[in-house]
């Protein structure tokens, strides 16, 4: 399996997917791991730790929820109740949460485009076009059913042929 794969769960029209892991991410992610384990490690010294998931995991791992892998790398700041089976347990970074950081960053940025989370999705498709990946593996890695959904980002890059070479031109070369 590649180590630049990453499982998406639930993603954009609540489809799973595998898309790829950038390189210059790997180290900080590394570092947020560390983290959510010592907030973790906190956590269970306090008689907590017991991982946000829907009822039926809940049913079938609830002794094996305490275990880190379970916990969300992006965590909530603050423990809550689960909504429906009433333990004490820490959700994921709320989207609103994530949001308010990318308008602060765009801001210090100096952008003045509006930018958005579906921003970096736009960005991710048309540079993968830009560059020549066929548009099949755009269409995998966005999740998409239909190829017609992902030939949209192609306008963005203009004339979708262009670039490529005939094969007579490539047996020459």
């Amino acid at each position: 399996m590649n180590l630049n794969l990453f499982f998406i769960f639930n993603g954009k029209g609540r489809k799973d997917r595998y898309t790829l892991l950038p390189n210059t991410i790997i180290t900080p992610l590394k570092k947020q791991i560390e983290y959510v384990k010592r907030i973790h490690s906190d956590v269970l010294h306090h008689g907590y730790g017991t991982a946000s998931v829907p009822t039926a995991l809940y049913r079938k791992y609830q002794g094996a929820l305490k275990l880190c892998g379970w916990q969300y790398i992006f965590p909530s700041k603050h423990r809550c109740t689960h909504p429906y089976d009433g333990y004490i347990c820490r959700h994921h970074l709320h989207v609103s949460a994530f949001s308010k950081h990318l308008h602060r960053a765009a801001k210090l940025s100096q952008i003045d485009k509006r930018v958005t989370a579906h921003t970096f999705r736009h960005s991710f498709a048309t540079r993968l076009l830009e560059n020549g990946t066929d548009i099949r593996t755009v269409q995998e890695l966005l999740g998409h059913t239909d190829i017609r959904t992902t030939e949209i980002y192609t306008h963005v890059v203009g004339n979708r042929r262009a670039g490529t070479k005939s094969p007579m031109d490539c047996l020459f070369n």
